[in-house]
């Protein structure tokens, strides 16, 4: 039994800075705990990222797609006495996504054991579904052990971590390669793409991440994907709804540009845009800390460290017709490891891309007029530290580019029957406060992840909360990010597993 580190004085008020999903988690748990919060917001309204474009009677989300882990929703709305349905209706996404093939094949991805067996056994045979059951078991055990021990608590260095449970990790070869591990298990090589390319989600290539990024795979393929009625905005919107409805106090369009400190560098108070000052006990920062906290500080912190950033992302959104069969869908390229080079090492845009297109009408029609459709589609581009394009001059010609690439993949009749199209370039992620033009922030290299990510406890009464701090990117690690900041406040004890 062991406690994590606390903050070390009162604190009854807290301000919390920023209403996305860590801003959300952290408000709802401190306010379960009896704490006064405020939470400071520079928009109009809450989610962040998770922010929607409306028009002409459409609701393009251009945040995260993907909802896993439902479980941590429960429990937010638990620590206020609360349950989900009461608040909103998350519906579930069947399959969890298709997979498509430069040779014309499909394969749909399912969280049910024995149906995703049938359908890899339909496309790839017998053998290779009975590899998947055995994978299935294997990436369980590797989240069942890693994800207690090195993701959902807090970390205060190496020596944080469970001795007996690190041994564990690495016996199920959790510290090996992340493709490497896929390719024991499949021989057919679109398996191998299908379970390794949640990779990406954390800013690495399959060929360079550690396995135990294979926790990952198990909450995106066993655990599937869930999508908030109303889309993903309407999540955010119903969090803050049951914070405020506890007493939670939302500031939203005066953005905090300041932190008042201490000669000691302890907070005291948070100066917003107009001139307010707004006095607390503790702060839990959720933006970006590369981003924020030279402003709100006025310095960088001496013990910050220097980061990479994962690749980030172009977005074509747009309303249209069609009749798509599938929520999710994934395009895999043919040239599946050299184009990640070009991405990640070389700072270019993929040869031979690789592109997901989520179409949320599929679940729920609600998002768009009687018949038509929003599309996602995301295509991997190069971050602004590793690329040199200039994004906002090309903006139209890549536009041309996503959908040539569309339309070589059947979209073109979709494309011929647009009514809103809505384009997203890095150069737009920096203008919302995005380091190095990424939505994804900091990379999950394994020197910046787990015990080596930037940490929380930032001073003694300043706690960092967000995708650039532990536990890392998605909405559901920005949902832990927010309980774990409570917990230096709250003094939660907590014990690693084994």
């Amino acid at each position: 039994m062991r406690t994590d580190r606390i903050m070390d004085s009162p604190t009854h008020r807290i301000v919390i800075i920023g209403a996305g999903f860590a801003g959300l988690s952290a408000a709802l748990y401190l306010s379960g705990s009896g704490r006064k919060v405020i939470v400071c917001e520079k928009t109009s309204a809450p989610g962040g990222k998770a922010a929607v474009f409306e028009e002409k009677g459409y609701r393009l989300g251009y945040g995260p797609s993907v909802l896993t882990m439902p479980e941590l929703i429960d429990a937010e709305f638990a620590a206020v006495g609360e349950q989900t349905r009461d608040w909103i209706e998350l519906l579930p996404v069947e399959p969890t996504y298709r997979a498509h093939f430069p040779d014309g094949t499909h394969i749909d991805v399912f969280r049910e054991a024995e149906r995703a067996a049938e359908e890899i056994e339909r496309a790839c045979g017998g053998t290779e579904a009975a590899a998947y059951l055995r994978y299935r078991r294997h990436v369980e055990r590797v989240y069942r052990c890693g994800f207690p021990a090195f993701v959902d608590r807090n970390l205060d260095g190496i020596g944080s971590l469970a001795p007996l449970a690190m041994a564990r990790l690495a016996a199920l070869g959790g510290f090996g390669g992340l493709q490497a591990s896929v390719n024991r298990y499949f021989q057919d090589k679109r398996l191998r793409q299908i379970f390794a390319f949640q990779a990406m989600y954390v800013g690495t290539a399959p060929q360079s991440a550690r396995a135990m990024y294979s926790m990952v795979t198990y909450m995106d393929t066993a655990g599937g994907a869930w999508l908030p009625r109303g889309g993903m905005h309407a999540l955010p919107r119903a969090l803050a709804a049951a914070a405020e409805a506890k007493g939670v106090r939302f500031r939203y369009d005066d953005e905090v540009i300041r932190l008042e400190t201490s000669p000691k560098g302890r907070f005291r108070a948070a100066i917003t845009a107009s001139g307010e000052r707004i006095p607390g006990d503790a702060a839990v920062i959720t933006a970006d800390p590369a981003v924020s906290l030279p402003t709100l500080l006025g310095r960088r912190p001496r013990s910050f460290p220097r980061l990479e950033y994962a690749p980030s992302c172009l977005l074509l959104l747009f309303g249209a017709g069609g009749k798509p069969e599938a929520h999710h869908s994934i395009h895999f390229g043919s040239r599946w490891t050299s184009t990640f080079e070009e991405l990640i090492d070389e700072g270019k845009p993929m040869s031979d891309p690789s592109f997901l297109v989520s179409t949320p009408t599929v679940t729920d029609p609600d998002l768009a007029p009687e018949g038509r459709h929003c599309y996602f589609t995301l295509f991997p581009v190069p971050n602004l530290q590793t690329g040199d394009i200039d994004w906002s001059a090309e903006r139209a010609a890549l536009r041309d580019y996503m959908q040539n690439v569309l339309s070589r993949n059947g979209y073109g009749e979709v494309l011929d029957d647009l009514d809103v199209v809505r384009t997203i370039t890095p150069a737009d992620w920096l203008s919302m406060d995005c380091p190095a033009g990424t939505p994804f922030s900091t990379a999950h290299l394994f020197r910046q992840s787990g015990p080596f990510r930037p940490r929380n406890l930032l001073g003694g009464n300043m706690v960092l909360a967000g995708a650039g701090t532990h536990p890392g990117v998605g909405v559901p690690m920005a949902t832990i990010s927010g309980r774990l900041a409570a917990e230096r406040i709250i003094g939660h004890r907590r014990s690693a597993e084994g």
